[in-house]
């Protein structure tokens, strides 16, 4: 089979919310990340075939397929395409596994995997809300097929991460040291330079303003989401702004324009489980992925978990046994955003750069989504 070579991955800092990037247009922050990546290599804009976008909440300015107007928006050749992909929280995730399947197929030679979210402008679940003066409360509860298969039960993020929090007994403290170490490693990234390749300065931000100076103690004196329950902001990712972008291309690519690839796409999947509990799917799509590979998680070097919540990565490296040590070792969401549109190509960047650092050659990266979903895709370095 072909194979789908990542040539180049980066991504501009994560603004914090109401920070250094909230006044910016989603257009002009996408825009940003796919003219900054087009001018680092010598292929002719025209010869794009595709910008595939994730983006959720399209509303507003992130309306109107927001990634064919990112790439207008920054002055590229009007003849690209541009598509936009909600898979929720793993929507760029998906917009790689889209532009491998092109590549890989020989419909596509060149397609820029990506995504946006400027979350200060546009908050998370304004989609799943802007329609109630039309009638409608949300996008489940006036559904006769949904309510006779789940019920009257709210579909909701927070509830899902205190259900895990609750089955696998993860005590509220046990969060916060989680949260508190995901703070103090990407700090250490930070201060050591390992995100300096990969950020794009942008706006008079230069790094990701979301790491906190935190405690244990601080974290204590937070409130409960849930009156009774342990899920605290302190223990959630943050809401941010940013934007990603990674170019995949064919071997035949790879030698029509002299460009070096740095991994390949050794594996795609995506599974998914109870949408009630929403966030448990990465444990059995990384099952999933396994089995399809022919690999075991002790060949994976690298694993980039979204947390989302604390409980979605702790569950997950209790149930699959994989050490901490080698997981989020830069930080996580808790410490530096979930910029929900962009975040799959985000940590796949990251995940590849820290390929990089360390010399490792297969990296994982799997995130919870909204409908109980879970992406999972296997780099190789090259």
């Amino acid at each position: 089979m072909p194979e789908a070579y990542i040539v180049d991955a980066i991504r501009t800092p994560t603004g914090k919310r109401r920070g250094g990037l909230a006044h910016v247009h989603g257009a002009d922050l996408g825009g940003f990340i796919l003219k900054s990546l087009v001018e680092r290599h010598d292929i002719p804009e025209e010869d794009y075939d595709d910008v595939i976008f994730g983006c959720i909440d399209a509303i507003g300015p992130l309306a109107g397929d927001i990634a064919r107007t990112c790439w207008l928006a920054a002055g590229l050749s009007q003849e690209v395409p541009g598509v936009t992909v909600d898979r929720q929280c793993g929507s760029s995730q998906q917009s790689v596994h889209f532009a491998a399947q092109a590549v890989m197929s020989g419909c596509n030679d060149v397609v820029i995997a990506g995504g946006v979210q400027t979350m200060s402008q546009i908050p998370i679940s304004s989609a799943m809300v802007v329609a109630q003066p039309l009638g409608f409360d949300d996008p489940f509860s006036g559904s006769q097929g949904w309510r006779a298969r789940y019920g009257d039960v709210q579909v909701s993020q927070f509830n899902s991460a205190q259900m895990i929090a609750d089955k696998w007994n993860l005590s509220r403290e046990q969060m916060e040291e989680f949260s508190l170490e995901s703070h103090n490693r990407a700090a250490q990234a930070i201060q050591e330079g390992r995100f300096d390749a990969e950020v794009i300065p942008f706006e008079g931000v230069t790094m990701d303003e979301t790491v906190r100076q935190t405690s244990l103690e601080k974290m204590a004196e937070l409130q409960p989401l849930a009156e009774g329950g342990t899920i605290t902001a302190g223990v959630s990712s943050q809401t941010c702004d940013g934007s990603s972008a990674m170019l995949i291309v064919s071997e035949e690519a790879l030698k029509r324009y002299s460009l070096k690839p740095r991994a390949r796409i050794h594996h795609m999947s995506v599974r998914a489980e109870d949408p009630i509990w929403m966030l448990t799917a990465p444990i059995p799509a990384t099952a999933h992925a396994m089995k399809r590979a022919g690999m075991s998680l002790d060949e994976i070097d690298l694993v980039e978990i979204n947390e989302a919540f604390a409980p979605v990565p702790m569950a997950w490296l209790h149930e699959t046994g994989y050490p901490h040590e080698k997981t989020n070792v830069n930080g996580g969401a808790i410490a530096l955003g979930h910029p929900i549109g962009s975040t799959g190509t985000k940590l796949m960047t990251t995940l590849l750069h820290e390929l990089e650092r360390t010399g490792g050659r297969y990296g994982l990266q799997t995130m919870c989504e909204g409908g109980g979903q879970a992406n999972v895709t296997i780099i190789e370095r090259l």
